[in-house]
């Protein structure tokens, strides 16, 4: 099953919207669309985090594509983004609605959401291009961003919510 979760890649004070692809088939997880280290090593996290929430990463190959490719995806934020796109594509999660919102968040290994920088030029990228909102960590959501509150935000603790 494909799923298309969104995220955002901040360059100084802009924003572009990453389209976040996971495929599901036979294997173990591929990951390409230019991530670095730190993206490519985030199915650990979202592993242990899954793991740790009685959620799983199912036993299939999972092919997850960043999208556009050659712009460079940096740092822990697209943990969320990926994971639920593995949640929605393996069927734990209902996937109609993930598409209608930036998610962005950095996994603990237990599953709680630590926040992220950049979110002011995110919220401004993803309001200008239509998302219904964006599911952030809670303290991303609570202190950063009041004055969109005409806006829709949810903040999240930890994964399993």
């Amino acid at each position: 099953m494909l799923v298309k979760t969104f995220g955002s890649a901040v360059h100084g004070i802009s924003a572009t919207t990453v389209t976040v692809e996971v495929n599901m088939s036979q294997g173990s997880i591929f990951m390409v669309g230019l991530p670095d280290n730190a993206v490519k090593e985030s199915h650990h996290r979202i592993h242990a985090a899954l793991n740790n929430n009685n959620l799983k990463i199912p036993g299939k190959q999972i092919t997850i594509n960043l999208a556009p490719a050659d712009i460079r995806k940096e740092g822990s934020a697209y943990d969320l983004t990926i994971a639920v796109g593995i949640l929605a594509a393996s069927e734990q999660i209902k996937s109609e609605d993930v598409s209608n919102y930036i998610i962005m968040g950095e996994l603990s290994l237990d599953g709680e959401l630590r926040p992220i920088k950049g979110t002011l030029p995110i919220a401004i990228k993803a309001k200008q291009e239509g998302f219904k909102g964006l599911i952030l960590p809670e303290e991303n959501a609570k202190k950063k961003l009041r004055w969109l509150m005409a806006w829709m935000f949810m903040g999240y603790l930890t994964l399993s919510k």
